[in-house]
């Protein structure tokens, strides 16, 4: 994969929507260093932290709609791309490289109609990037740390479905529109945002 900018500064940088310069997140992330020392070791337990404690909003029918970082660890929810703000905002708290990235996937088992996917890229000094998936695993879905290999949430199937090869340093701006234009889970999930 590759990034946009060859800079890594965009991936360390606070913003709107990754805001770990917010209490609650700058807290956190303390918390998890504090614990958990060394590059790898500090990324994956961020990532299970986001995985395992954060709820998927859609699989826990689990309101408020939430879009920011903050937001997302102040009520312990969130649908993918959320979480994925709040993964990259523990991340760069903590010095360590993040990105957004996205997958074209098919809603259901197959065909139409088709949805994004949010996840993160990580970068990694002995690897480069590498994508992680803390959406939150399921019967069917168990997305896990083991780099160099990826273990995503889902695999690219569908001659519609694909990986979008970028590496977004902030969200891309359709997925903040959802999320900030629908009140309710369900809201979001009837109009799950989508690119041809």
């Amino acid at each position: 994969m590759q990034a946009a900018d060859t800079s890594l500064t965009p991936y360390l940088s606070t913003s709107y929507y990754i805001d770990f310069d917010h209490p609650l997140v700058s807290d956190k992330a303390q918390q998890l260093a504090r614990k958990h020392h060394g590059e790898l070791e500090l990324a994956k337990a961020c990532f299970e932290f986001v995985r395992d404690e954060i709820q998927h909003s859609w699989d826990f029918r689990k309101n408020p709609v939430t879009c920011k970082a903050s937001d997302v660890l102040m009520h312990r929810t969130g649908y993918c791309y959320a979480k994925s703000h709040l993964l990259a905002a523990l991340l760069r708290a903590n010095n360590i490289p993040a990105g957004l990235c996205y997958q074209r996937l098919s809603v259901s088992t197959g065909g139409s109609p088709y949805c994004l996917h949010g996840l993160n890229a990580i970068y990694l000094n002995n690897f480069g990037w590498y994508r992680v998936d803390a959406r939150g695993n399921k019967p069917g879905v168990s997305a896990q740390f083991y780099p160099p290999e990826e273990k995503l949430a889902f695999a690219v199937k569908g001659s519609l479905e694909r990986d979008l090869p970028e590496i977004w340093a902030a969200p891309m701006p359709l997925i903040v529109e959802t999320l900030e234009k629908y009140s309710t889970v369900k809201e979001v999930y009837e109009n799950l945002p989508d690119i041809i």
